[in-house]
């Protein structure tokens, strides 16, 4: 008879044989798919376009699960990016529990975390970079799509500087932006300063001086083609975000004024023009079939991983995920100022199989050293898969939420439906680190004040409408405001103002009413002046007090019009 010790020692060998029932073990994944199989790539043309989007100040590998509800509405229901799970899976023809389906999907995220371990790491990042540019050397541009100087505590310590340093060192030739506007107006001013490429954003205009704010446009020649890469920043900064970060700046989608760029590119005699945006996916569909001779949109803000390019008209749309993640390669052939032919490759940064790349690496343990101790203090321990992204609820939303109620004493409990943020599969530690990693922002305050049950129901319904409405240019992105202590049913295919119903106190099972007051804790409140304490101490509070967290299943929130 086995004693507990041998028992567990075959247990752990017949693990690395067989693996866990419908996937491979750690050991037998990491053979199936290697470094040369990430590089693999048939180039075509004169150009490589090389691309990644909302990093969000990660460094280092990390875990990320892919939403699994992304609710399209109106002409784009159906299209991707809205197709999650199983249904994402067979659309793009992926085999379940395959590599592809664990970095692409929310599938069996926390066993296949188990196989195919942690992605991203900005020295594997490099490692992949440094690759194709020695295949392609005179034919690559690296274009970064922005959300890069915020959502990790080093970045928040560094008011950004740690990323610029690291994009520095990567050779990034051109980026836009979005939260790096929560720096404020003179910080921003301050990095670019620092950047050894360009910070395009030609859709931001001073509203004192009636002028462009920065350059919106830069040449680049690779493989004898001239490229343009136009810079288009997030176009609803100032109502997503604080707008005493930046009093006189002005943004917008500015169709127009796009489409000004374009011709004025064309006649530079850019034989290709690519657009390098922050619009998110749904804003850039439409602005592609209303602007002309864009040939390449590299979209970013919404988070999304598609492993083919969208098409509109000539327009080819790329989406590269967040965090990171994957690294968008686009091959284009360019005769005659068209687009003849491409091929197109979204690399997942698989962090087991890809050799670090050792000068990143020095300026990361730069970077982080100071810190380290500090990142890796121990707070807890999870016994549920933490994650934030998906359009109606994330378990460490949920968390926040409930640190919230009982930390700030409060009745329901508001946390902003932010789309970055790492996850954590069941059994992990919650450190230091993976606490900033949701709530590293320049605006933290978590505050306690009354507001009414109406009050509360438009909240909802505003964040709603900015999700849901069937026109993509009134959508601003992110994803429903996370509630604690309180449920309700939403429509998603209702005007504003009736999509959200039912609302209900949880604690007492009572409806939500209109004209009482209750006690609301929240954070991240684009007011000037909020008071309370940060987010990541209550958080961090929270956390230590109870050792190991359980989360169940929300079901507080019922959806209807899917």
């Amino acid at each position: 008879m086995l004693d507990r010790r041998q028992f567990l020692q075959v247990a752990a060998a017949t693990a690395v044989i067989s693996g866990a029932p419908g996937m491979l073990s750690r050991a037998a994944a990491r053979q199936t798919i290697t470094q040369d199989d990430l590089l693999s790539f048939d180039s075509v043309g004169q150009v490589t376009l090389l691309n990644f989007t909302d990093c969000h100040a990660q460094l280092v590998p990390l875990y990320f699960r892919e939403p699994s509800v992304n609710v399209g509405v109106g002409d784009v229901k159906g299209l991707p990016p809205h197709l999650t799970g199983k249904d994402f899976l067979t659309a793009y023809g992926l085999k379940a529990s395959s590599p592809e389906a664990y970095a692409l999907s929310s599938e069996d995220f926390s066993a296949l975390s188990q196989t195919y371990g942690r992605v991203g790491g900005m020295d594997r990042m490099a490692t992949l970079i440094k690759a194709i540019r020695a295949e392609r050397p005179n034919n690559t541009l690296l274009l970064d799509g922005g959300d890069t100087w915020q959502g990790s505590y080093t970045s928040l310590k560094s008011s950004g500087e740690d990323m610029v340093d690291a994009m520095n060192a990567l050779g990034v030739d051109a980026m836009s932006a979005h939260w790096e506007f929560t720096y404020g107006a003179d910080r921003v001013k301050e990095l670019i300063e620092k950047l050894n490429f360009p910070f395009l954003a030609g859709n931001v205009q001073d509203t004192e001086w009636e002028e462009e704010v920065f350059e919106s446009t830069k040449f680049f020649e690779r493989g004898g083609v001239k490229v343009a890469v136009i810079g288009q920043a997030f176009p609803y900064t100032p109502v997503a975000n604080p707008r005493y970060k930046i009093p006189t700046w002005s943004f917008g989608v500015r169709e127009k004024l796009v489409q000004q760029r374009v011709d004025d590119a064309k006649a530079g005699g850019a034989e290709l023009i690519v657009m390098l945006s922050h619009d998110g996916f749904d804003v850039d569909r439409k602005l592609a079939s209303r602007v002309s001779d864009i040939d390449v949109i590299l979209t970013g803000h919404t988070h999304d991983a598609l492993p083919e390019v969208v098409k509109v008209g000539n327009t080819l749309l790329v989406a590269s995920g967040s965090h990171g993640k994957f690294l968008a390669r686009l091959d284009l052939d360019v005769q005659g100022g068209k687009v003849k032919d491409f091929k197109f490759k979204l690399i997942p940064v698989f962090s087991d199989v890809i050799t670090p790349d050792p000068e990143m690496a020095a300026v990361i343990k730069k970077i982080r050293d100071p810190h380290e101790a500090k990142l890796g203090t121990v707070l807890g321990k999870t016994e549920s898969l933490l994650y934030r992204r998906g359009n109606f609820n994330g378990t460490f939303d949920d968390l926040i939420c409930q640190a919230l109620l009982e930390e700030r004493d409060a009745e329901i409990a508001l946390s902003p439906g932010f789309r970055w943020g790492s996850s954590l599969p069941p059994g992990e530690n919650i450190t230091v680190e993976q606490v900033f990693n949701q709530t590293a922002i320049t605006y933290p305050n978590a505050y306690r004040s009354k507001m009414t049950g109406q009050l509360l129901k438009d909240i909802l319904e505003d964040v709603a409408d900015n999700l849901f409405n069937p026109d993509p240019y009134y959508q601003q992105g992110g994803d429903m405001v996370r509630v604690g202590g309180m449920g309700y049913h939403i429509d998603v295919n209702k005007p504003i103002g009736s999509r959200i119903s039912n609302m209900t106190h949880l604690k007492n099972g009572k409806p939500i009413d209109a004209n009482k007051e209750y006690v609301v804790s929240g954070w991240a409140s684009v007011n000037e002046g909020t008071e309370g304490p940060p987010v990541y101490d209550v958080v961090t509070d929270y956390i230590k007090k109870k050792k190991v967290i359980s989360i169940p299943p929300n079901d507080s929130i019922k959806i209807s019009g899917l």
